[in-house]
């Protein structure tokens, strides 16, 4: 009878273990994808952060160096561009930066942009974000 019961355990273990096996490499499967996924989304973010900052940055030089350039304008049209720049930088500082899941932050981005526009418009410079990038990348320094 014991030699019934090893051997009935025998071939149980042989027809679970293609059941046994699949649920292995399931389980494998599944943490080598979470791994892979956390790490290309870190990666994604990583880039994303980058481009916001890297555009925030650049809507705030842009403001600094005309509120430079006109500081000494003392006409209403100038002012006017003044007052626009100084809601630009206004927007830029109370941007929640430090939170990258903010719905907040993603409406002021809309609304800084859509400011960025307004002014360029006033100072009558090109308003694509892109084309300052382009111009910066054909440079050699």
């Amino acid at each position: 009878m014991a030699g019934r019961m090893v051997e009935d355990d025998l071939f149980d273990s042989i027809l679970l273990a293609e059941e046994r096996f699949r649920g292995e490499g399931y389980q494998e499967g599944f943490e080598k994808g979470t791994r892979r996924g956390l790490q290309d989304g870190r990666r994604h973010g990583a880039v994303h952060g980058a481009r916001l900052s890297c555009e925030m940055s650049f809507y705030y030089g842009f403001a600094v160096t005309w509120k430079c350039l006109l500081r000494h304008s003392t006409d209403a049209k100038s002012r006017k561009r003044v007052k626009a720049l100084e809601t630009l930088l206004g927007l830029i500082q109370s941007s929640p930066i430090d939170d990258p899941q903010s719905e907040k932050l993603r409406d002021d981005m809309d609304k800084l942009r859509a400011k960025f526009r307004q002014v360029c418009s006033m100072l009558s410079v090109p308003a694509d974000f892109k084309d300052y990038i382009r111009v910066a990348e054909g440079t050699s320094f």
